[in-house]
C-alpha cells in the first residue's frame, strides 16, 4: 500500500502511514504564477492499493485533490481510497431555497468520480455519506481527543454546545470516564448564537466543550461565558476541525483556558491525530472490496 499526501494533509498522512504500515510517496506540488496548481507523483504506483489524503478546504486544496486523483489514475493501480480529513462544503446537504446548489452532494459526486472508496472524519452530518457514488465511511477523532484529555487534563464534565453535537460529547466522556451533557443553542445568524441558561452542574468543575468544527468561535465563546457564569473552574475547547476564521483563535484564547484540535486542518492548536481512526476506515473499505 502507498500513501499519497496532499500538501494540506501531510501531518495526518504520516500518522496514517504509520498506522497502516504503508509507505509515503514523494509528491511534487507547486503553484504557477497565476496560482494554478501542478502536481506530480514522483514514483511508480503500478500494482498498488493507493490512499490519497487531502483536506478539501479551502478551494485550492480541493483542486489539488482532484489533480492528485487524476495523476494517481495515470498508473495501473489496484484501487484508490480517497481520505478527506475535512470535507469542505459539507454543511449544506439539502436545498433551502429554490435555485440553490446542494454543495455537499456536488462535492461528494465530484470526488467520487476517480475513487473506489471515501473516508471522511467527523463529517458535519453522517447522512452526507449517502451522496457519494462509491462506498464511503465516516470515522471520528473524538476518541483521540478523549485520550488526550485523560493524559493532560482533569476533566470531570464534557459538554456539547447543542443537542446536535451531543454524540461528540458522549464519545469523549466515555473515554475520559466522566459525565456529559449539552447546552441549548439558538443560532441568530451566521456569526451570532444564544446559549440558554441551562444549569448542568458546572460549579467548580473542569469542563471540556467539544464540537466537530470551530469556525468563527462564536458558539464556543458564548458557551464558555455561560459555563463560567455557572462557576466552572476551567473550560477547554476541543474540536476535530479547527477552521478559526475571522480572527477566532485570539478571541477564544482570551476567554477559554485551552484550545485544541485534531490534524484534519493543520494549525497551531493541532495536538491529536485522526490518523489511527482513519486507518480503521481504510481497512473497513478494503475489507468490503
Amino acid at each position: 500500500m502507498k500513501i499519497v499526501a496532499g500538501s494540506a494533509s501531510k501531518h495526518v498522512a504520516r500518522f496514517l502511514a504509520g498506522s497502516l504500515g504503508a509507505q509515503l510517496v514523494e509528491v511534487q506540488a507547486k503553484r504557477f504564477p497565476d496560482d494554478e496548481c501542478y502536481v506530480r507523483i514522483m514514483e511508480s504506483l503500478d500494482g498498488e492499493e493507493v490512499v490519497l489524503v487531502q483536506t478539501t478546504h479551502p478551494d485550492r486544496n480541493l483542486v489539488e485533490a482532484l489533480l492528485l486523483q487524476d495523476a494517481i489514475r495515470e498508473f495501473r493501480i489496484r484501487k484508490l481510497i480517497t481520505v478527506i480529513p475535512y470535507m469542505a462544503y459539507a454543511r449544506q446537504d439539502k436545498k433551502f431555497n429554490e435555485g440553490e446548489a446542494v454543495s455537499a452532494r456536488a462535492m461528494a459526486k465530484t470526488v467520487s468520480l476517480r475513487s473506489d472508496g471515501i473516508v471522511l472524519v467527523d463529517v458535519h452530518d453522517e447522512k452526507i455519506t449517502g451522496h457519494f457514488t462509491v462506498p464511503a465511511v465516516n470515522v471520528s477523532a473524538m476518541p483521540r481527543i478523549g485520550e488526550y484529555l485523560v493524559k493532560s487534563a482533569r476533566v470531570d464534565l464534557v459538554v456539547s454546545p447543542d443537542d446536535g453535537a451531543m454524540h461528540h460529547a458522549k464519545a469523549v466522556a466515555e473515554v475520559v470516564g466522566c459525565n456529559w451533557s449539552w447546552l441549548e443553542k439558538k443560532r441568530i445568524d451566521g456569526t451570532t448564537v444564544e446559549i440558554a441558561p441551562k444549569h448542568i452542574g458546572a460549579k467548580d468543575r473542569e469542563i471540556a466543550i467539544v464540537d466537530d468544527i470551530i469556525s468563527t468561535g462564536g458558539t464556543i465563546l458564548t458557551a464558555t461565558n455561560q459555563l463560567k457564569l455557572q462557576g466552572a473552574r476551567k473550560v477547554i475547547a476541543a474540536c476535530t476541525h479547527g477552521l478559526f476564521t475571522s480572527g477566532a483563535l485570539p478571541k477564544l484564547r482570551a476567554t477559554v483556558d485551552y484550545v485544541l484540535s485534531a490534524d484534519t486542518i493543520e494549525n497551531e492548536t493541532t495536538i491529536v491525530s485522526a490518523g489511527p481512526e482513519i486507518a480503521k476506515g481504510v481497512r473497513k473499505l478494503l475489507e468490503k472490496a
